[in-house]
């Protein structure tokens, strides 16, 4: 694959989707519910990942990234969550930590972290939510001080993807927590949790608990805090500068309403595609439950929101490849995809009846993942705001 350039052609996009496609097939879907349903972390399959480069994709090549356009990278999470979405989040949440640097972070900053955020030899996420600040990000309690060349970190973070088994974060914290408004205090540090050669804990760093969950298991979703944790400011503190964390956040979290509405569509496709195989092989009545008009119903709706929500996420993605805010594409695809993907998959249970309750079919599983995609990356109620704001924003009377 040639990627000399940030975007591949369509055939080299096919081979890409190919090569995932027979992965998911050989290694994901034999071990999926095993690991789903213990909740134990798949090292074998983050390992398969870091190999393929995902946790480059959207990393420069310049820094041994694959530099794939947020189209591509959509549709790529789209096809994993169709058979485990959990796996989504490994180099998803890695992605949006690394973004901040690529986006935001001086040359030196860019230089050091990339190249190591690109082969996943370092593997980290975002840290942003604490116990009272989630879509309120203002609310943030954890506090850095400055001290010489160096920041002291003190506080918790709470529902951070890869704060276990990962080795760094993009952390949100307060520099200066008196200042009004509330987002010019707030400041974006890059913070290693492990040392980067012995992957010895670092001082002050404090892992908690792997914080147990309706779905979206066998990721490490956790707790982390720090106690005097200590970092290098100069590699720390990105782009160089104080009071434009929030800033930072807000940006990175445009891909991932990308990345979650596309999960919204893998799970979407994936209940409908096992609400029609089904629907024609389970009979009552003397015939297959796809020629009753109950269920043909359902399956309609079902499929035409699917594929609404699929060109969502399409219209989404390319917005963000063009540049620029897209708060507006990316809060409509997250919004009206996830909905969607809570809708078929409780339809989906509905046309399985009782062996869609079972974990011998797939569908309790996309039942319990589609909530989280309702609240994470911002709810939708809040979307629903951003949306209806920036509508109004871009068409002035």
């Amino acid at each position: 694959m040639d990627m000399d350039t940030a975007t591949i052609s369509e055939a080299d996009e096919r081979a890409l989707l190919d090569s995932i496609d027979r992965w998911l097939v050989k290694k994901v879907a034999p071990v999926a519910d095993r690991f789903e349903q213990a909740d134990e972390y798949p090292h074998e399959l983050v390992a398969d990942m870091c190999e393929m480069g995902l946790f480059g994709a959207l990393i420069e090549p310049e820094y041994g990234g694959l530099g794939l356009s947020a189209l591509t990278y959509a549709r790529i999470v789209a096809r994993i969550s169709e058979e485990w979405m959990s796996l989504t989040g490994f180099f998803n949440s890695h992605l949006m930590m690394a973004l901040i640097v690529q986006k935001f972070g001086t040359q030196r900053q860019k230089e050091h972290w990339l190249p190591r955020f690109a082969t996943g030899e370092l593997r980290g996420g975002l840290g942003l939510t604490e116990a009272d600040a989630g879509t309120d990000l203002q609310g943030i309690r954890v506090v850095a001080k400055r001290d010489g060349d160096q920041y002291r970190v003190n506080g918790a973070k709470l529902w951070i993807t890869n704060a276990l088994e990962g080795d760094i974060l993009a952390l949100l914290v307060k520099t200066d927590p008196d200042a009004q408004p509330r987002h010019r205090g707030m400041t974006m540090l890059i913070v290693p949790t492990r040392d980067m050669e012995t992957r010895a804990e670092l001082p002050g760093v404090k892992r908690g608990r792997k914080l147990p969950k309706l779905g979206y298991r066998g990721i490490d979703t956790g707790e982390i805090a720090f106690d005097d944790y200590v970092c290098d400011a100069d590699l720390s503190l990105v782009g160089g500068k104080e009071g434009e964390g929030f800033l930072m956040a807000t940006g990175g979290l445009e891909i991932g309403r990308v990345n979650v509405a596309a999960r919204g569509v893998g799970i979407a496709r994936r209940a409908l595609k096992e609400s029609v195989s089904y629907a024609q092989i389970r009979k009552t009545m003397g015939k297959p439950i796809a020629e009753h008009q109950a269920i043909q119903l359902k399956l309609g709706e079902m499929a035409a929101k699917t594929r609404a929500a699929e060109l969502l996420v399409e219209d989404a993605a390319r917005a963000y490849d063009r540049g620029g805010r897209v708060d507006l594409e990316a809060g409509m695809a997250k919004w009206f995809a996830t909905e969607t993907a809570f809708e078929v998959a409780t339809e989906a249970m509905r046309i399985f009846g009782a062996n869609g309750y079972s974990k011998e079919y797939p569908i309790e599983r996309l039942y319990r993942d589609a909530p989280l995609l309702i609240i994470g990356e911002g709810t939708n109620e809040m979307q629903r705001i951003i949306i209806a704001r920036r509508l109004i924003a871009r068409n002035p009377v």
